[in-house]
């Protein structure tokens, strides 16, 4: 190091401490910690580097924070925050926090449903990858590269502006990082059609915890097979994702009705169980739930929206022929190209396509706080099981739940479930999201919310997958089951959860865990364990 880098480093390190000295006593390593990183920084150490004495801490910090429960004034905040500009910066923030000591957490978009990517209850720094956000398209081979900090609207967009024809399996909430996206599984519009988006990752980027950039041939066939699906947060940081674009065609046509209680909404929603897995791949069919009041009266307000790639001449004869009590008619669907169906179910089809690319758009999909929990359904809930939900759905404490029901089916029961860490394939008929939010103003009452879920989820038993509840690792729920504080765990309490997550498929994970992480040093209240 030059002396001049020795002056820069220790000037740095003074003006910190001085300005901020309770730093030294929340961890005696973090000194250490920042003159490691500036040693491999150099000059740039101002661009990438918030510590909680920079005037842009806590503006960086919230910029992506998904779910405001996990930022509260109680909420443990990240001694430092690294946003690197190169992979260099990377590799330095993974030895550096190993060697003192620190916890790393690595965040995309922030939507971590528990905030583990941007939480942690030991002294951590965040990896925040908001800077690796390019996105190459391949038109002509069908391929893309997309960086891990990218939100999914600006992968869409520039899809889009290559092209009217091709697209990519992923959801429909434009504002998640696509690292974090693509670690968990990732379902969408496209997934009876073509699976999970991670079913179309081809290669990626990685770097191990020994600094390594590998690729899916040197990284191997296992670990490429853990990263995608197995949670973010267990493995490593993947810089990068190759992934297979999709074929669509250049019209595509959506639809929603809505049913009350007392227009035969409940015997239709028992009948679509039987119907939407059955439909040709094609159709994506949802069917959302929640309380509303109709003229000074309480109900139960059902929607059943699906997206069709065709027009709406092939899809209505094809909805009569399978769905006719549904009744659906021309004046219900609406034609229009792939990328304004992701404007359209994300509730903000008023907007112009320019708004996928505002990374700090608060989707209407969710609240500003919310619970979230996901069930997945094998056998058809009877109707007397309708009428039972909806009495819990009129109580008090559930006027801001609602739930969503996503067909399964098509492209999604072919696929084998050890063919990625995600297994929920073959034999579910769909699965269910719970959520219920509130405000600001309503945090007085968010403890009453989130009981209500915890019972609900407690009252939907009967009626959904058994030995082991199945639950999507993408829906986080630290009610299933946790890591101690530090992300440790024996085999016994980690399987309670894991088993949920991911099935037979727990196991091969754990094993390729602790052959490229043997000390577990990427670690989080949920992630893969080693195995001891």
């Amino acid at each position: 190091m030059k002396a001049s880098q020795c002056f820069s480093m220790s000037l740095f390190l003074l003006i910190l401490l001085i300005s901020c000295p309770w730093l030294i006593s929340a961890n005696p390593h973090l000194n250490n910690f920042l003159g490691c990183l500036d040693s491999f920084y150099s000059n740039d150490i101002s661009k990438v580097i918030y510590t909680q004495n920079n005037a842009s801490y806590s503006s960086v910090l919230n910029a992506t924070i998904q779910n405001l429960r996990f930022s509260t004034p109680a909420t443990p905040k990240p001694l430092v925050i690294v946003t690197p500009l190169q992979t260099s910066h990377i590799q330095a923030t993974i030895r550096c926090s190993r060697t003192n000591g620190l916890n790393l957490r690595i965040r995309s978009g922030g939507h971590d449903f528990e905030g583990l990517s941007y939480v942690s209850q030991v002294p951590f720094v965040v990896l925040d990858l908001t800077n690796f956000r390019s996105v190459k398209i391949d038109v002509k081979n069908k391929v893309a590269w997309v960086q891990s900090g990218a939100i999914l609207g600006e992968f869409y967009s520039e899809i889009a502006r290559r092209s009217r024809t091709l697209a990519f399996p992923a959801g429909i909430c434009h504002t998640v990082g696509v690292g974090g996206y693509l670690s968990g599984g990732g379902y969408g519009l496209l997934l009876r059609k073509y699976g999970l988006a991670v079913d179309n990752v081809i290669d990626a980027v990685f770097i191990d915890v020994n600094g390594r950039i590998l690729k899916r041939k040197s990284m191997g066939e296992d670990l490429f097979w853990a990263i995608r699906g197995g949670g973010g947060g267990s493995f490593g940081v993947v810089l990068s994702w190759k992934v297979k674009l999709v074929s669509v065609p250049s019209t595509v046509t959506v639809f929603t009705i809505r049913k009350t209680l007392e227009e035969n909404a409940t015997n239709l929603v028992h009948q679509w169980q039987s119907v939407a897995h059955k439909l040709p791949g094609d159709i994506f069919s949802a069917v959302t739930m929640r309380k509303v009041n109709r003229s000074g009266k309480p109900t139960i307000l059902v929607a059943f929206s699906s997206f069709f790639l065709g027009d709406t001449n092939a899809l209505i004869p094809l909805m009569k022929a399978r769905f006719p009590e549904l009744g659906l008619k021309k004046e219900h669907c609406t034609e229009m190209s792939w990328i304004e169906s992701i404007l359209y179910f994300g509730q903000i089809q008023n907007k112009s396509i320019d708004v996928l690319l505002d990374r700090s758009y608060k989707s209407p999909l969710n609240a500003p706080s919310f619970k979230t929990k996901l069930d997945y359904v094998k056998n058809p809930i009877p109707k007397a099981g309708f009428e039972k939900i909806w009495s819990k759905l009129y109580e008090e404490d559930a006027e801001t739940a609602a739930m969503a029901f996503i067909a399964y089916g098509g492209k999604m029961a072919e696929i084998p479930e050890s063919a990625t860490p995600f297994p929920h394939r073959d034999g579910n008929l769909y699965h269910i999201a719970y959520t219920v939010g509130w405000d600001g103003e309503e945090n007085t009452k968010s403890q009453r919310y989130m009981n209500w879920i915890r019972k609900f989820y407690s009252f939907m038993t009967p009626f959904v997958s058994k030995s082991p509840r199945e639950a999507y690792v993408s829906y986080r729920d630290d009610d299933i089951g946790t890591n101690n504080k530090k992300g440790e765990t024996s085999y016994a309490k980690a399987s309670v959860w894991g088993r949920k997550y991911f099935k037979n498929n727990f196991d091969k994970l754990i094993y390729i865990k602790t052959k490229v992480d043997p000390h577990n040093f990427f670690k989080h209240e949920q992630s893969i364990p080693v195995s001891v």
